[in-house]
């Protein structure tokens, strides 16, 4: 974790904060940050001690984009070899960077100020929540730059504000305000500048404080899950097989009683075999 030159990562009370650190840059993604970014979600899902990951950028603002570095900044023909392959082309950089986060088990929390630009704007669509400063700005700018959305956000941004806002954010590639956003459901709140870490912090300890890290976990990826179901019937399904697996668990024992006996729960099941298949990556790509 000393080794991190791009990013800083700290855990206090079950809340994990992750902060993209190149405020020099205006925190601008390259491939360093990207491998960075996979490590720490890595390390945040394997801690029981986490909770809760607060996502967030270091000085004015959150992430401008792709650091450009000239005409060929985009040309991926000769990066086979660092960013490995996906049928057979160089992988997207910022699926390497963002898609880390929609395999997590635990709740995402992006706090927003400042600039958040193509990559910038992308990464924070496999989080659960986004709370923006009024400061805050989003583009989808990749129109403008002659290249296509990234970080499978072809697949996350049409499900989160639906695919007339997407296509229109999209299509014109404009920079957009933080007022904009919240109209779009692109984030969930807007709040001053100076309170934007404590309202995420404050909705993270809401989360860690008072639930089963296996009850969020698995609503997680529930919920997740079920944007691309065929039909109810599939999240029946898939409901019934984890209530049989979590009512019969130390939490949801301890959810009762603490209830019946009118006393905060003291959760303490561990995320060991969590899962329902999405959003765990394909092997290959693991």
């Amino acid at each position: 974790m000393s080794d991190w030159q791009q990013v800083s990562y700290a855990v206090d009370g079950g809340v994990a904060t992750l902060t993209l650190d190149r405020p020099e840059r205006r925190n601008a993604y390259t491939t360093v940050m990207a491998r960075e970014l996979a490590e720490v979600a890595e390390v945040a899902d394997a801690d029981d001690a986490v909770r809760v990951l607060v996502v967030t950028g270091a000085g004015k603002d959150f992430c401008v984009g792709a650091d450009l570095a000239g005409a060929g900044t985009f040309d991926r023909s000769a990066q086979a070899e660092e960013a490995g392959t996906i049928d057979g082309v160089p992988r997207d950089w910022g699926g390497i960077g963002a898609l880390p986060f929609a395999a997590l088990r635990k709740p995402v929390i992006a706090a927003v100020r400042g600039a958040a630009v193509g990559i910038g704007a992308t990464m924070t669509l496999p989080m659960d929540i986004r709370i923006a400063s009024d400061t805050a700005r989003f583009g989808f700018v990749f129109t403008r730059r002659g290249i296509v959305p990234e970080a499978a956000s072809s697949w996350f941004l049409p499900r989160v504000v639906g695919i007339s806002q997407a296509m229109e954010w999209v299509a014109t590639g404009r920079v957009f305000g933080a007022e904009e956003a919240l109209a779009g459901r692109l984030v969930s709140r807007v709040v001053p500048d100076g309170e934007l870490l404590d309202t995420a912090r404050g909705l993270a300890h809401e989360i860690a404080d008072n639930t089963s890290g296996v009850s969020v976990a698995t609503s997680r990826q529930l919920l997740w899950s079920m944007l691309s179901a065929a039909s109810p019937w599939d999240a029946h399904r898939a409901e019934s097989r984890a209530l049989v697996e979590l009512g019969s668990g130390p939490d949801a024992a301890e959810g009762v009683a603490s209830f019946l006996e009118k006393r905060p729960a003291d959760f303490r099941a561990p995320l060991d075999g969590v899962g329902l298949g999405w959003p765990a990556p394909p092997e290959d790509l693991a």
